[in-house]
């Protein structure tokens, strides 16, 4: 039997071993256990005392000697019915405390600099875009090669949310982006994407918003292969505004380059 489904269902690797073995043997002692399921004995007394606790297992004591036996197995389902209620307990409760930590977090200015890593670290920072933007605000990208398809889709669809809010986007992409990409994101609406007036070859790609700078760093070949680096301070962000706009004045919106 696949043990990567009671894994799955919340069980640990022992608990796993110890409750597909009482199914093998019945009602045994915990010699037979250890020896069926490769449990150590170290251990043998606290993974049963946890599967009782969920209601995985039962025990009757005859002569001081207790003998274990597992329970109906769909008591798994009962249990994964108990965490998902539990989960949206706790997401119930997280909603409601997010208002109050989001305060605290921008009455705590100790932190101007964080690192986000990996994909889903670029979908958190740019996130942080829908939090300060407002409709007829923009934000502005530029720079970068060609990246991941995983990406692309992202921003696409981002691309339609943005756009049903009403904030503007102006991207300055590097002159060996394909055409269609630039095409593409000029599609969207509020989207103005153009070439870099100048060869850029860097891989590295820049966000510049309100008080906020984002700078991404390609690592590797991988999507996960990402650093994003967010600096909240608003000197360093009108520094690299006034970058962004003395291209995007020199740039020309008809321009295509294959």
């Amino acid at each position: 039997m696949d043990r990567e489904v009671l894994i799955e269902a919340g069980l640990t690797d022992g608990e796993s071993r110890v409750y597909l073995a009482l199914l093998d043997l019945g009602s045994s002692t915990t010699g037979p256990i250890i020896q069926k399921s490769g449990v150590t004995r170290s251990f043998i007394y606290e993974i049963l005392d946890k599967l009782i606790k969920l209601g995985l297992i039962t025990y009757v004591a005859k002569d001081r000697t207790k003998y274990y036996q597992a329970a109906d197995p769909k008591r798994l389902l009962e249990g994964i019915k108990e965490q998902e209620d539990h989960l949206k307990q706790s997401k119930t409760k997280v909603e409601k405390l997010i208002p109050e930590l989001m305060a605290k977090l921008h009455a705590s200015n100790q932190s101007e600099v964080r690192v986000y890593q990996g994909f889903k670290g670029m979908i958190a920072v740019h996130e942080q875009t829908y939090n300060k933007l407002k409709r007829g605000d923009a934000h502005c990208y530029f720079g970068g090669a060609e990246q991941p398809k995983e990406h692309h889709l992202f921003w696409q669809r981002d691309h339609v949310r943005r756009g049903k809010l009403g904030i503007k986007s102006k991207i300055l992409f590097n002159q060996d982006t394909p055409t269609q990409v630039l095409n593409n994101r000029n599609s969207y609406k509020g989207c103005d994407a153009r070439y870099m007036p100048i060869k850029f070859d860097s891989p590295t790609y820049f966000l510049v918003y309100k008080d906020t700078v984002v700078v991404y760093i390609p690592t590797g070949q991988n999507p996960e292969d990402m650093l994003a680096v967010e600096i909240v301070k608003q000197e360093v962000a009108d520094s690299f505004q006034e970058f962004f706009d003395e291209f995007w004045k020199r740039s020309d919106p008809r321009l295509q380059i294959n």
